[in-house]
């Protein structure tokens, strides 16, 4: 049986852990300014996925990520003596999508306030073609009329098919009646 509870709090522990021996233990030249973001273990606590960032261009990126896979195995003894668990995850280091996602939706959220500041000068000083509001609502005059001539059609158009019928009854009855 599997306890998320322990696993979240296992997760916490090992991303303090890592951050920690990152900034104290690890004197790679490589690691760059490398951020531990996140950190998920699986429901059997065997294995860790570790989501890091890394502040700089591609090229730090890529050499951060080396780096960070050469200290894997003191990363992992570290994380083994401080949680005390009977067996220590693995660990794999995977580059978090989010700042990538956040930037994305940033440059989209600009071009979108330039759309509208776009619409925004070309609708300055211009008039609608018809009303403001061409929506009629209760109290404008007229707003009782129209609802009144609506029920009115309904109901006509209900006894026009019904009167026709009863014309033509009313033929056969006065055709009998003069023989």
């Amino acid at each position: 049986m599997t306890d998320n509870a322990r696993a979240r709090k296992l997760a916490d522990r090992i991303q303090v852990v890592v951050a920690e021996t990152l900034d104290r233990r690890i004197k790679d030249p490589r690691l760059g300014f490398v951020t531990i973001t996140d950190a998920r273990v699986t429901g059997d606590l065997r294995e860790a996925t570790v989501f890091y960032t890394v502040y700089g261009d591609d090229e730090e990126r890529a050499a951060s990520a080396a780096a960070l896979e050469s200290a894997k195995g003191v990363l992992r003894s570290e994380v083994g003596r401080q949680t005390g668990v009977r067996f220590t995850p693995t660990l794999a280091f995977v580059p978090d999508a989010l700042p990538d996602n956040a930037r994305t939706i940033e440059d989209l959220l600009d071009k979108a306030r330039l759309k509208d500041a776009e619409v925004r000068e070309v609708s300055t000083g211009k008039t609608y073609a018809g009303e403001a509001d061409p929506y009629r609502k209760p109290g404008d005059e007229g707003y009782e009329e129209d609802a009144e001539s609506e029920a009115g059609s309904e109901t006509g158009s209900g006894s026009g098919a019904g009167g026709g019928g009863v014309a033509s009854a009313g033929d056969d009855t006065d055709g009998a009646a003069a023989k």
